[in-house]
């Protein structure tokens, strides 16, 4: 049987702040056809270098508004896909359609279809919970790493932050985004915090947004844990490409300790660019952070 989807309204993203890119859409990746994924594509397709953005829970490639522009200035393409469930990708309403498999999957998917090559990975919550095991399946077209606040999740949980607020998402099913974004992101105006609202219209669009939390990988049995383990030893003894780190030091889950084990994790991964004030959504802080590496990385 086909997957009950809905898709947001496009008048929804009219007029957002600081987000006048051009959407793109896909519908006929293998195993999901008919389910449209959306991704932004800027700057040029023939670039020699190509930026991908994975964004996490419960955002959207709203995130990554600030950064896309450093990164086309300096001549890269840069894709930034909506996982399925997020911003204007379609959004499956029945809670138990997302697993790790389902959203990974179609992530590997997508890169195929685009067919992207000199790939740097940037990546944050989610987007490392599933971004940084994808490069183990596909090496030969990753270059780069930009990380930022995550984690490779091996069946062990970062602790009690990260319960509690697993415990508080169970008790939200119509959990309120934009209102989530202000108070973890303390620069953030209210129509920006609108603008991370506008995918979701009420409850039936946010089956994506509630199943995250649950999915993240506490227990050595879920699943993902042996597709996160397999890429944490690719990071650690195979990964040959050139990194860079930045962490939201306001991060009270993924903060400065875990992002600091992460980054033994990463081989010759260099001493981390800290935000002091940036917290987990630390892409809000972006456009020093993609100077930083590119200025890291020689420039592009």
């Amino acid at each position: 049987m086909p997957i009950e989807t809905v898709r947001t309204p496009d008048d929804r993203f009219a007029n957002l702040p600081g987000y006048a890119f051009e959407p793109n859409y896909i519908d006929t990746l293998p195993g999901y056809e008919g389910l449209r994924v959306h991704y932004l594509d800027e700057g040029p397709k023939d670039a020699e270098i190509t930026f991908l953005c994975l964004h996490g829970q419960p955002s959207w490639s709203y995130l990554y508004r600030k950064m896309l522009p450093v990164f086309v200035a300096s001549g890269a393409r840069v894709i930034c896909p909506d996982w399925l469930g997020f911003g204007r990708s379609d959004k499956p309403v029945n809670d138990d359609v997302y697993s790790f498999h389902f959203h990974r999957n179609m992530m590997l998917a997508l890169i195929k279809a685009l067919d992207l090559q000199h790939v740097t990975l940037v990546c944050q919550d989610w987007g490392g919970l599933l971004g940084l095991t994808i490069p183990v399946d596909m090496p030969e077209r990753f270059d780069r790493l930009l990380v930022m606040n995550t984690a490779i999740a091996v069946g062990q949980s970062p602790g009690e932050g990260f319960e509690a607020w697993r415990a508080y998402n169970r008790t939200q099913p119509d959990l309120d985004v934009g209102a989530l974004m202000q108070r973890t992101t303390s620069i953030l105006t209210d129509a920006e915090a609108d603008a991370y609202s506008a995918p979701f219209p009420d409850q039936t669009y946010k089956a994506g947004v509630r199943r995250f939390p649950d999915m993240v990988m506490t227990d050595p049995g879920m699943e993902g844990v042996e597709t996160s383990k397999r890429a944490a030893a690719w990071w650690t003894n195979d990964w040959n490409g050139k990194s860079f780190m930045a962490i939201g030091a306001q991060d009270p889950v993924l903060g400065l300790t875990h992002m600091k084990n992460l980054r033994q994790q990463i081989k010759n991964c260099p001493e981390p660019m800290i935000i002091e004030d940036g917290g987990h959504f630390v892409q809000e802080w972006g456009e020093p952070i993609a100077t930083a590496a590119l200025a890291a990385w020689g420039g592009k």
